[in-house]
Parts: C-alpha cells; structure tokens; sequence
C-alpha cells in the first residue's frame, strides 16, 4: 500500500487527487466545515494547476513514477513468493477496494491478508491513515479474510541494511555532506500521537530519551533510521545531518529543506549528496521538489555537484526484505 497519485497531469485528474488526499482528516487535521471551504475554496484552486505542471516534469510513459515503481515492486516481490501479491494505494487508483476485491475473487478461500503500508515511520498522515482506511474498506464491503498489518519498519535490520547499501555505491563521489530529507509533519500531529501525552516534544532531548511514545513519533524514527543507517556506513556525525521538506504551513518540523539547501553552500558545503527515506519509491517529492526544484536552489546558492540518491524502488535487497515479512506472515 503506497501514497497514490493523479491518473493524469490533466488539471482534473490532479485536482481530484488533491481533494481526496487533503480532506484527509489525519492529513490536515481540523474540523470539517473549515477543511471543506480551505481545500476546496482556497488550496485546490490555486495547487491543482500548479502541481499538474510538477507532476509533467516527472511523467513516464507508462505514468506516474509511483505507480509504476509500486507495480514494479509488486511484481519483483510476486517473483519471489508463491501467495498473490496486489498493489494498492491510500489515494487514487488502483484503490485498496479494488485490491482486496481482485484477492477474494481469485483466491476465494483466502484465510488472511498482510497489509503492507509502504512507510518506514509512523504519521498521522501516512501509516495511521492507511492502516484505518484499509480497515474502513474491509469492514464497510464484509469481507470474509482476517486483515493484519505489518509494523513501521524504521529499524528494521533488513531495511536498514538495504537502506544503507542503497546509499554506499554515492559515497565514492567527493562530497562534503549527506543530507537526509525527511517528510515534513506538523508538530502537532507528534503531539496528538503522544500515548503518554506528555513526552513529545516537551524537551530538548526527548527523542533520545527512552518512552512509550516512540512508537508512535515520527520525528524519533526518522532520527533513528538515520542513526543507524550511517553508524552501519561508518559515516562520523559531523557529515551527515536531518532536514524535513513538503511542509505546507507554519509549525512543522524544522529545519525545512529548501532553507538547508540554501544555506549549506555559504556554510562551505558545496558537493552533497541528498536522499528521502521517508519514501521507498520516487515520486513527486523526490523527483520533482527535490531532484529538480532542490538541485537548482542549491546550486544557485553557490553548490558545486548535487546527487539525490534514489529511493528503494525496486532494490534486490528491499525486495529481499518484503519477501522476508511474507515468510513470517506465512510460518506464523
């Protein structure tokens, strides 16, 4: 289960995908009459037609970059084990309905299904929105098979082995600086996942001190995938650092990305080196913001070389990963 994207770049395709992924109520979280009129009357009309012309810088053939490298992995994963395998997304199409109606009618005796949310950290506005729309689907259409999910996967020793191989390959290239550009998330959003409801947030050091409530923060797990990732990579602190981009409003997790990017070349940082763990598959945030948008903020500032490194996609060892949690699934 991934994010979603538009069926087309046309203005109303996008336009569509907007309203349906805005008027999420764990994507901007505040009450209905006022999330109508903001994502209807204001951002809609102003972002679609906007975001409809990122969305043909990235484009392919075969269609959006998401969708295509989600197929991908389906298909890589279905490859390796011997249960079907179908591909849905929280927004847009192929829908989750879709997906769980494709398992029932061509496997009708099916027991269990395992959900796999493609997001390694826990959010409001990307697991926990998957995780209850998946089960609103299930629950609404009666389906007769049990629905389990598979955790966030941010320390994963599988994931973080892949995440980390993924980037060795770059580390030959001079570079000055490994930037780790996460999803932005309102802090509130932290806050309102707080199940101690007095950790998040509330101090300095609070991702570093040990709480019930990291399981469920995200800035914590985005720290501690980077953490591990560059202690497997022998990568000393001093080189490699956390920035947060997408941020749609005031009060989200700093610092912002497109501010680092500016900064970091007056700061002696010339040759860097950027990636987006946040996704296993590129999209628009990865291709577009950052590839492109990203590359030409900081090169203008003064930058000498600028790589993004790839999400997972369709890395072997990612889909040794995934394989590894069907076993489990199966053998339990």
């Amino acid at each position: 289960m991934n994010l979603g994207s538009p069926d087309s770049t046309e203005v109303k395709d996008v336009r569509k995908y907007l309203r349906q992924f805005l008027m999420d109520e764990r994507v901007i979280d505040i009450p209905f009459l006022p999330r109508f009129v903001l994502i209807n009357g204001i951002i809609v009309p102003f972002r679609a037609p906007k975001s409809a012309e990122a969305y043909k810088t990235i484009w392919t053939k075969e269609g959006s970059p998401l969708v295509v490298l989600t197929r991908q992995l389906q298909q890589a994963l279905q490859q390796q084990v011997n249960i079907p395998v179908e591909m849905a997304m929280r927004y847009g199409n192929p829908s989750v309905k879709a997906a769980f109606d494709a398992l029932q009618k061509n496997h009708p005796g099916l027991d269990e299904v395992l959900a796999i949310p493609l997001y390694p950290h826990y959010a409001m506005s990307s697991f926990e929105t998957a995780v209850e729309f998946a089960k609103e689907v299930h629950a609404k259409n009666n389906y007769p098979f049990k629905l389990v999910f598979q955790k966030p996967f941010y320390n994963d020793p599988g994931y973080i082995n892949a995440l980390a191989e993924n980037i060795r390959p770059y580390l030959s290239q001079p570079h000055d600086h490994i930037l780790f550009s996460y999803h932005g998330v309102p802090g509130r959003h932290i806050k309102k996942s707080d199940v101690t409801a007095n950790h998040c947030l509330q101090s300095a050091n609070c991702c570093e001190t040990a709480s019930p409530a990291h399981a469920f923060c995200y800035r914590h797990q985005v720290f501690t995938t980077t953490r591990l990732v560059m202690q497997l990579l022998k990568i000393p602190e001093d080189q490699y650092s956390i920035s947060f981009q997408s941020r749609l409003g005031k009060g989200w997790l700093e610092p912002f990305t497109d501010i680092r990017l500016e900064e970091m070349p007056r700061e002696g940082i010339k040759k860097l080196l950027i990636l987006c763990p946040a996704f296993v598959s590129d999209c628009l945030e990865t291709l577009e913001e950052i590839a492109i948008r990203g590359k030409e903020s900081f090169m203008k500032a003064g930058g000498e070389s600028y790589e993004m490194i790839p999400c997972l996609n369709t890395n072997p060892l990612w889909v040794e990963v995934l394989k590894g949690w069907v076993e489990e699934f199966i053998n339990e």
